[in-house]
């Protein structure tokens, strides 16, 4: 069965950093596509990244990248997202994702999905 379980969110400050984890079970992060999403309040899913191992692929959302960095452990089959800079409007639900496809920005080609962790940011 597969698992994703999403940890490290919680308050920060506008202007920090933070590691979101993805510890995941019943697959090999190296050999699927793995994600994050999140929901800002009152709005859609929407794709943060996206990291393939197998063939190097990555996806980042153009408003976002420089800020955030998706990485994987395979020793630890976990994936996280470090973002910084992180201001108000990142305030969300992150979510993680993993697909045996293509990496993607859209929420429904991923099969997997975690339960999703709040991350608020204060000014």
């Amino acid at each position: 069965e597969v698992q994703l379980v999403e940890s490290g969110g919680g308050l920060v400050q506008a202007g920090g950093s933070l590691k979101l984890s993805c510890a995941a079970s019943g697959f090999r992060v190296g050999d699927y596509a793995v994600g994050w999403f999140r929901r800002l309040p009152g709005k859609e899913r929407e794709a943060v990244a996206c990291f393939r191992r197998s063939d190097g692929s990555e996806y980042y959302a153009d408003s976002e990248e420089g800020r955030f960095t998706i990485s994987s452990d395979n020793a630890k089959n976990a994936v996280y997202l470090q973002v910084n800079g992180l201001n108000p409007e990142d305030t969300a639900d992150y979510f993680c994702a993993a697909d045996p496809g293509l990496c993607s920005h859209y929420v429904t080609l991923f099969e997997f999905w975690g339960q999703g962790i709040q991350v608020i940011v204060s000014s």
